[in-house]
């Protein structure tokens, strides 16, 4: 599988709900860092799968209603490949929808991801947020 098929198989994954396929994507030590001022950048950096899982994916269920996070576009730059998209949901608490921006910066290592940074729309997220 080639650096670009592992980040859009994390996609692919994420868009059916299946967090073991998407876990399965990330190396056993991968480092996860979310944008500064994102909801979920409190615990920065996650580190392994499973702390991904609890601390990022967990929260975003439990969060949103149709949480997505669509790739547009995907760059190739050998073990480093960004991701240019958008997230999208309502915000639960408020009913809100946001659409968001996104860069994600993915570093692959031995066919896994091994670390992964956000860029985020931060605002737009809030706003949804936002009573």
């Amino acid at each position: 599988m080639s650096n670009v098929e592992i980040v859009r198989a994390l996609y692919a994954a994420f868009a059916k709900g299946d967090m073991q396929a998407a876990l399965a994507t990330m190396a056993d030590d991968v480092v996860w860092t979310e944008a500064e001022n994102y909801p979920y950048a409190d615990r920065n950096p996650y580190v392994g799968p499973q702390a991904v899982l609890e601390g990022v994916f967990a929260r975003i269920g439990a969060d949103w209603d149709g949480f997505a996070a669509v790739s547009d576009e995907i760059i190739d730059g050998g073990q480093t490949i960004v991701s240019l998209g958008h997230y999208s949901g309502a915000f639960k608490a408020t009913g809100k929808p946001m659409r968001a921006q996104f860069a994600h910066v993915f570093r692959i290592k031995n066919g896994k991801i091994a670390a992964f940074q956000q860029y985020a729309d931060t605002l737009g997220t809030a706003m949804a947020m936002r009573s």
